[in-house]
């Protein structure tokens, strides 16, 4: 359980830091309007509850794909080849954003610590 923490404190830090970043937000964004109208599109389409679609649109785009639900329309599996592709995409970029304002910031730090004098092996 600590290992997960860590990892999303360190993930919520980063995207707190990348805020700044106009492209980022734009990523940010791009990924919640995805989610949003996946989301939606399911609940009409499908049927399905609110949280049954937004479920199904996150386990889709980032590929884990469980199988427990699965669009059973025309137009839910055709919207979903497209969603797949274009999500996937946009998804990727963000994660991609996220994972280099991480190694910036921790590049940073390492920098300060060996400009710090007393630091380092000696």
């Amino acid at each position: 359980m600590v290992p997960f923490v860590t990892v999303l404190v360190r993930f919520v830090r980063s995207v707190w830091r990348s805020w700044r970043d106009p492209e980022f937000r734009g990523l940010l964004t791009l990924v919640v309007v995805t989610l949003l109208a996946g989301t939606l599109f399911y609940r009409q389409a499908e049927g399905w509850s609110f949280l049954d679609s937004l479920y199904f649109s996150v386990v889709t785009l980032t590929t884990v794909g469980y199988g427990d639900l699965s669009p059973s329309t025309a137009a839910g599996k055709n919207f979903t080849i497209v969603y797949i592709f274009v999500g996937l995409g946009i998804v990727l970029g963000f994660v991609n954003a996220v994972a280099e304002r991480s190694l910036e910031h921790r590049d940073e730090i390492r920098e300060q610590e060996s400009a710090t004098p007393g630091s380092g092996a000696g």
